[in-house]
């Protein structure tokens, strides 16, 4: 690159915003609950968010739900508790009649309500939240992170920490402080972008009656005559999709759709865009695939109006605020979980967590949505490489492309996220680097918070 295309920043003095034990970078499904975790251990736990609310894709982005069920610890307590404020379903098994399989599936939850309560949870566990800060840049004694510098409102600060836990689901601090990382699969190939967004209005009766009678078109379902606050899941529609394409000569990259339902009896939550070869670490291609999505989503809800009983008096009252980012960077650790592993089972003496949800690849027009036995991921697979007292969790853990295919899901963010809360906690009080901690302390902090390890 030309010298010209570069600016010079003179050096000056950063200001220290807080010194800490444990700074957690963003708060996405990840993020609380490692802070959570690490402020629960008595640690002093800053938490930074680029937004000014908790959640990530579970509540910005308008996924709302698990894909998958919570095997216990802090995620499953969180669930409990919206619950209880009736602001979350249960659980529900899903048949996919393509593959003759079910699947048990977390129910959707407010995403309103569930920003609130995980803030909440924050707050009672001692923890500091920094909304609507970004953390740009790893603070470096060699090869030990000392801490994060962050940019908002007050301007370029720093936080010190002993420990750094990097919740960015892009791995974007690991990645500056040096961490080595693979992007997508060994071709780079990454799962592709979306916008989810949300609709009301529906006649969920109509809508249910007609899906239920139409299992050809419905290929993937969890169907209720009932009650359907919370309660349904839908996804297929492919031949319908192809003919609307022909009937309207128009393109959607996407052929098959997800419908859940929200709260109350007429809000549906749908999953149906998508843009190819996209990367979330480009800022030209976010902003190209957001301008796409928004060009699909009305196409999808001209789809919905005109093909799908039930949603003629539909309109569309939300749409994710964030690109929904599926795959980027997965940071290499001292393990890198494979596609064998998630689908055989593998066990390992250092398991952090046990994971229950689908095999969920988007490729394509496509979508690879299967169920296989619970697995285990390993404390190696959040221990990046090359950095020393720097652990990462959510997205961005040490996986191949395949395996990330269940560990990108929230269920697992949110017990990875939970496990390196824990991990902090322990190498602080232990005196310990997080790469020596003793696995079986950790391990028995988990156990306490409910959390099963072996699957």
């Amino acid at each position: 690159m030309r010298e010209d295309n570069f600016i010079v920043e003179p050096s000056r003095k950063i200001p220290v915003l807080l010194d800490t034990d444990v700074v957690v970078v963003g708060g996405g499904a990840a993020g609380p609950f490692a802070a959570i975790a690490a402020g629960r251990m008595g640690m002093k736990t800053v938490l930074i968010e680029r937004f000014g609310a908790l959640g990530g894709n579970l509540t910005i982005g308008l996924n709302a739900k698990p894909s998958g069920a919570l095997p216990g610890g802090i995620p499953l307590e969180f669930w409990k508790r919206m619950q209880k404020l009736g602001a979350a379903g249960t659980k529900y098994t899903a048949e996919l009649a393509e593959i003759n399989q079910t699947i048990e599936l977390c129910a959707p939850c407010d995403s309103e309500v569930a920003k609130i309560e995980l803030a909440k949870m924050c707050v009672e566990a001692g923890v500091t939240i920094l909304f609507e800060y970004l953390a740009t840049a790893p603070i470096m004694e060699g090869n030990t992170i000392k801490g994060v510098i962050i940019e908002g409102k007050g301007g370029r600060q720093a936080v010190r920490a002993k420990v750094v836990v990097d919740c960015s689901a892009d791995g974007d601090i690991a990645a500056l402080a040096g961490a080595p990382f693979q992007i997508g699969s060994e071709n780079g190939t990454m799962q592709p972008v979306s916008l989810y967004f949300k609709v009301n209005q529906v006649n969920m009766k109509k809508f249910a009656e007609w899906a239920i009678s139409h299992p050809d078109d419905v290929t993937e379902r969890a169907l209720t005559l009932g009650n359907p606050e919370f309660n349904i899941w839908a996804t297929g529609f492919t031949k319908l999709l192809q003919k609307f394409q022909k009937d309207k000569n128009v393109k959607l990259v996407r052929e098959n759709i997800t419908l859940k339902t929200g709260r109350g009896n007429t809000e549906i939550y749908c999953n149906n865009t998508r843009v190819l070869d996209s990367s979330g670490l480009k800022p030209l291609d976010i902003s190209s695939a957001i301008l796409e999505l928004y060009r699909q989503i009305e196409l999808n809800m001209l789809f919905l109006k005109e093909y799908i009983p039930g949603f003629e008096n539909a309109y569309i009252n939300e749409i994710s605020s964030i690109l929904g980012v599926r795959e980027t960077r997965h940071i290499l650790g001292e393990y890198v979980l494979t596609g064998n592993d998630v689908m055989n089972s593998c066990k390992f003496e250092d398991s952090i967590a046990i994971d229950m949800a689908a095999m969920d690849i988007h490729k394509g027009s496509t979508v690879r949505f299967e169920n296989y036995p619970p697995y285990e991921i390993p404390y190696r697979c959040i221990v990046p490489r090359n950095v020393e007292q720097l652990l990462v969790a959510g997205r961005c853990i040490s996986t191949d492309h395949i395996a990330h295919g269940r560990t990108r899901n929230i269920p697992a963010c949110m017990s990875t996220g939970q496990a390196a809360g824990f991990a902090a906690g322990v190498a602080v009080k232990s005196g310990k680097t997080v790469r020596n901690l003793d696995v079986g302390s950790l391990q028995k902090e988990l156990e306490k918070s409910g959390m099963p390890i072996k699957a």
